[in-house]
């Protein structure tokens, strides 16, 4: 098969590209190994699809971190305003919630991707799935429901993700091939994802519940952020914004009691009669879930402004991040000298990378999604541009000469 574009990936960053090689028009052949488009896209939309957040480009930035590369650059290109607007045009309209977050106003992600997909089949791009990649021999061979098929396009665009929730199609099975084609590939590790914890028995009447209004101290972070007690151990918003310092060795503690000094703490708690256990309830007013973890991390406890200085500053116990495939995305990937400006490997010249495949990570709350949509355009754009406007190649046929 000889398809002018070949993108490989269904996820928000190749629908992204495919449409982007559409509108320039070289409508591509899409590739997907799993039976259905969007699968982890639909997954990130179960409690709500948090496609952006309105925030000024500083935000971004510091939320993309260092290690970034170009990330920050592209999604300027193609920023929260955009994306809106874009799925505004997809017939989706969005709202912004208290904390800047911008939802679709049915909160899921399947009325977005059914019209998605519908647009884009309308503009001739050419939907096969369970079509999964297995290297690249003098083409782009994969294993089919009719056998192998290779592909030999004129461009490029993998964006086939990280290497979070297998399940779901980000598996990470193209690394080693990358690797045999002299592209360097970072080793994968987990992002936004809970953390390990051995609870003890008396944790177990606490299991399910929140912890609301409480701090996030890692290393020289703080980071607010409500998070949940699992049998596993903590997850949640708040968990996942600290989980780079934490897999980066920073020691984590909590303060639960963000929006009061120590001295009123010890005030409140010296005022409060009766046990421990009332003194945290009606002196903290800390409810059942923060009162277990006091008891399960900070015991034995101390007495007066120590007991204060712990509220403030409660050390987690832990083994570590959980594993990578429940991570909810993944840090790592195709190293960043590995590509040009353009988001083209070095090692092969016309083909393109897009997504959770290159080595940048971003806590969740909008900017995961933000930099797939917008490094899929990116890399869209630029295979694009090496093909050639479709106009100047009918009116130039010398143009490739």
């Amino acid at each position: 098969m000889t398809p002018r574009a070949l993108v490989i990936g269904g996820g928000p960053a190749g629908l992204m590209a495919a449409e982007t090689l559409a509108r320039e028009g070289h409508p591509p052949l899409l590739a997907e190994a799993m039976p259905t488009l969007g699968r982890k896209f639909l997954m990130a939309g179960k409690s709500g699809l948090n496609l952006t957040k309105e925030a000024d480009d500083g935000e971004f930035e510091r939320a993309y971190g260092a290690g970034a590369g170009p990330v920050p650059g592209i999604v300027r290109e193609f920023d929260q305003r955009a994306l809106r607007r874009w799925a505004t045009d997809l017939g989706v309209e969005t709202f912004v919630g208290s904390t800047g977050r911008a939802f679709p106003n049915a909160m899921k992600t399947s009325p977005l991707l059914r019209r998605w997909i519908r647009r884009l089949e309308g503009m001739g791009v050419d939907f096969r799935t369970r079509w999964r990649w297995t290297g690249t021999h003098g083409g782009f061979d994969f294993d089919t429901p009719n056998g192998v098929a290779t592909v030999e396009p004129e461009v490029a665009i993998l964006a086939l993700g990280g290497a979070s929730w297998r399940r779901l199609g980000s598996d990470g099975a193209w690394v080693p091939w990358l690797r045999a084609a002299d592209v360097p590939v970072k080793d994968f590790a987990p992002a936004n994802a809970g953390l390990d914890i051995a609870w003890s028995a008396h944790m177990d009447r606490v299991m399910g519940l929140p912890i609301k209004g409480a701090a996030l101290l890692a290393g020289a972070e703080v980071h607010r952020g409500e998070f949940v007690i699992s049998h596993r151990g903590l997850e949640g918003g708040g968990i996942y914004a600290a989980s780079r310092a934490v897999r980066e060795g920073a020691d984590l503690h909590i303060d639960l009691v963000p929006d009061w000094p120590a001295d009123k703490v010890a005030e409140r708690i010296a005022s409060a009669r009766g046990s421990v256990g009332n003194r945290l309830r009606k002196g903290a007013r800390l409810g059942p879930a923060a009162q277990a973890l006091v008891m399960e991390f900070g015991r034995p406890l101390p007495q007066g402004a120590a007991l204060a200085t712990l509220l403030k500053r409660l050390p987690v116990r832990h083994r570590g991040l959980r594993p990578l495939d429940e991570a909810i995305s993944s840090a790592g990937g195709i190293a960043w000298e590995a590509v040009s400006g353009d988001l083209e490997l070095r090692a092969m010249p016309g083909t393109f990378v897009a997504g959770e495949m290159l080595d940048w990570e971003a806590p969740t709350g909008g900017y995961l999604l933000s930099a797939c949509f917008a490094t899929g355009r990116h890399a869209g754009l630029a295979a694009a541009r090496r093909l050639g406007s479709a106009e100047k190649r009918i009116s130039n046929p010398r143009a490739d000469r």
